[in-house]
């Protein structure tokens, strides 16, 4: 595994995955937007451990801790070369990203789709340029990925949006215009999550709110302390990504209305094919002769 610096100021301000650099001796901050873990060996590595005769089929998501479709993947595509596994051994897998980088891999992903083999959702919290190119650097433009959505629901891939993160006073006001755009463009599903602070996210998100919105700041985080029990974060499992509180209901409220005028399931509720699995081959001295 090789770290590499990265020129690029930036990364998702409200990325709940920051809190890992530190168990790499890096910090939250300027580090998880400089310094970039790439794992070389991750095709070798998946295809071992789907070999291993007590592997159990289920699907594999894609980018639940970082996005896998970061600029970093133009270089070492390390996110296609698993893709490329996992078709190999027809095995079923979602794909979570802000990245319009995903229709790269169009030629892999359309195969896997006739097979009930792959669902990719797109994140897409606000449709505000400015907004996100600060809250979200590396990502693509939002109108770039309703056009993802559009290209990939042209092809054949199952395709839903997510709404996330909803940070209240700040991107709310755009669900319904997301939503509707989302269909528009072929979504078939959707779902989202609130704003959530781990560990030294808290302090960063705070920073970043005093700088770039600080008329604002103390309104959006008294609306994230009522969302999660008076604190800035709570960890309860069951609460944790769609908040409590009256805020909260009302954000699942219009979620809901907005999600039943567009005819959308809720997102992941594709059912994957998990009966085509091939467990990869072992190398063999021999070859392919037996």
């Amino acid at each position: 595994m090789n770290t590499l610096e990265v020129r690029i100021k930036g990364g998702c301000i409200y990325c709940f995955a920051r809190p890992s650099h530190s168990y790499l001796n890096l910090s939250p901050g300027l580090d998880f937007e400089t310094k970039l873990r790439a794992k070389t060996n991750l095709a070798e590595v998946l295809r071992a451990d789907l070999a291993k005769p007590t592997y159990v089929i289920q699907p594999i998501n894609i980018g639940s801790n970082t996005d896998p479709y970061q600029p970093i993947e133009k270089r070492w595509r390390l996110t296609r070369a698993a893709l490329e596994v996992l078709a190999e051994c027809h095995h079923p897998c979602t794909i979570v990203t802000k990245n319009a980088l995903v229709e790269r891999d169009l030629d892999l992903l359309v195969p896997m789709a006739r097979e009930r083999l792959v669902q990719v959702l797109i994140s897409v919290n606000s449709l505000d340029n400015q907004l996100a190119a600060k809250l979200e650097p590396r990502a693509s433009a939002p109108h770039r990925r309703i056009k993802a959505i559009r290209t990939l629901a042209e092809a054949g891939v199952p395709v839903g949006v997510l709404v996330a993160p909803i940070i209240p006073a700040l991107n709310d006001r755009d669900m319904e215009a997301v939503l509707e755009q989302a269909a528009d463009a072929g979504a078939s599903c959707a779902g989202y999550t609130v704003l959530r602070l781990p560990y030294e996210l808290k302090a960063l998100f705070r920073e970043w709110l005093q700088h770039h919105a600080p008329q604002r700041a103390a309104h959006v985080m008294s609306l994230v302390q009522q969302m999660n029990n008076g604190r800035d974060y709570d960890s309860n499992f069951a609460t944790r990504m769609r908040g409590q509180g009256v805020f909260a209901d009302l954000l699942r409220k219009r979620f809901e209305i907005a999600s039943r005028r567009h005819n959308f399931s809720w997102a992941r509720t594709l059912q994957l094919d998990t009966s085509r699995f091939v467990p990869p081959r072992k190398p063999s001295p021999q070859g392919e002769l037996f």
